[in-house]
């Protein structure tokens, strides 16, 4: 059922897309030579953007009966891949082709037949600290007096890149980095801005690459679990940049899989005992969460799904005494190929216990890639949006994220299905639209 009134009679103002849409990515290993190199082969009709919502998702526009049901990419402005132009910054230097041969995530046919395309795609040098990420070692990095020089040469990167694009997102697909605490740093832009000058360690460098796009005014989005640009600081310069921020830490394999069947448990009311989850994983990700700090940054971010989604505050028969337990366990052997394996003890009718075990053999990279791809969309219709622009946080855009980000005081939302049905209902608000709310007495009236 649709609600007549629920959005607004007229569709927000949303400038339309022209010209070039620029890609920024730190970080150009596995996931970000999977989202290019996939992009540029559906542009020659190579492939299909399976996996991508934007580009292959439908949207439900009024009643079942109405029969309305566009792609969403015919019903919002959003740009066309043909637009998209990439860049980025990493630690090992070569060109995109021989960091895709690195990564040794997509077949040898398909990197040669798109092999000038990707060899045209020179990384720059990275803003990179071994403090930050200890099992890596840069080959490829910049070089500065504090973090605000390193952080403002980022800041002339983007600008050099401006020049050849109309607009620009940025989005970390970069390595895991050591667990932080939030500090005084974090708490001010000012303290933010003093703490660059002073080489807080507090400012890690995925932190440089945000503020140096918010203040660009550059969308930014994080596929990683790391403490970036979900700090007070940044979230006060994303506002008065009107540069939209969103979650963390790309929502793929095992985490996906918690957020479809954690809701499906609550909605019957079954109880859980216990959760084990552990995963084995052989590319650079794996070798990089080997290191504990980092780990614990990925380790926090996987945790809190389920006491989100289970709220044993308000079922303590349920879910209070729930053990939850993380594994990440890095095997070479299996290269990109991650193996997510959970053993989920619930409970029934009169507290009779029973068990359900999954073993999902995913692809970490052709996982997360659509995603990157929708994100950098969608985060580019929030910057031309006037109505989304200026909230900051893109909570809409939850559905992403094993760690989404909420205004302060509102819980964040993890059950995928309810995620789903606010990305939509956004969209549909956005365009003028009424929302679905999915009641249906219209159809029984008289």
């Amino acid at each position: 059922m649709s609600t007549p009134g629920a959005a607004p009679q007229e569709a927000a103002s949303i400038k339309p897309h022209t010209g070039k849409l620029g890609i920024m990515i730190p970080g150009m290993g596995a996931v970000a030579t999977t989202l290019i190199a996939g992009v540029e082969a559906i542009r020659r009709g190579m492939a299909k953007p399976i996996g991508s919502i934007s580009q292959m998702g439908t949207i439900r526009l009024g009643k079942r009966t109405d029969n309305n049901s566009p792609l969403i990419k015919d019903f919002v402005d959003i740009a066309p891949l043909e637009d998209l132009v990439f860049t980025g910054w990493d630690i090992f230097g070569g060109n995109l082709y021989d960091a895709a041969k690195t990564a040794q995530v997509l077949d040898r046919d398909t990197l040669e037949e798109i092999r000038p395309f990707l060899e045209s795609i020179e990384p720059m040098p990275a803003v990179f600290d071994q403090h930050y990420v200890k099992r890596l070692t840069a080959k490829h990095q910049k070089v500065g007096k504090n973090k605000c020089d390193l952080a403002n040469q980022i800041r002339n990167d983007i600008a050099e890149f401006k020049t050849k694009t109309d607009r620009q997102v940025m989005i970390w697909c970069g390595s895991t980095e050591i667990y932080l605490e939030q500090t005084e740093v974090h708490q001010t832009l000012e303290a933010f801005e003093k703490g660059l000058v002073n080489d807080d360690p507090g400012i890690s460098p995925s932190m440089l690459y945000a503020w140096a796009a918010l203040k660009e005014g550059i969308p930014f989005a994080n596929g990683a679990p790391n403490l970036t640009v979900d700090i007070p600081a940044l979230k006060e310069l994303s506002r008065k940049m009107n540069a939209p921020i969103c979650g963390k830490d790309f929502k793929t394999g095992q985490t996906f899989i918690k957020t479809v069947l954690a809701p499906a448990f609550k909605t019957r009311m079954l109880g859980v005992a216990g959760w084990y989850s552990t995963n084995i994983l052989g590319n650079r990700d794996g070798e990089v969460l080997d290191d504990p700090e980092s780990f614990k940054t990925k380790e926090v971010s996987k945790l809190g799904v389920l006491e989100h989604i289970f709220q044993p505050e308000l079922h303590p028969d349920l879910y209070k005494d729930l053990y939850h337990k993380v594994r990440i366990n890095y095997y070479p052997p299996r290269g990109d190929n991650k193996e997510g394996w959970d053993n989920i003890d619930i409970f029934g009718w009169l507290g009779y216990p029973m068990q359900l075990k999954v073993d999902f053999l995913c692809r970490d990279s052709i996982l997360a890639a659509p995603l990157a791809l929708d994100l950098v969309l969608f985060m580019d219709l929030a910057a031309r949006s006037s109505e989304l622009k200026g909230l900051g946080i893109q909570e809409w855009l939850s559905f992403y994220f094993k760690d989404p980000d909420s205004a302060p005081g509102v819980y964040p939302e993890h059950d995928l299905f309810i995620q789903s049905m606010k990305l939509k209902n956004t969209l549909r608000h956005i365009m003028g639209q009424d929302l679905i709310t999915h009641l249906g007495l219209d159809y029984y009236g008289e």
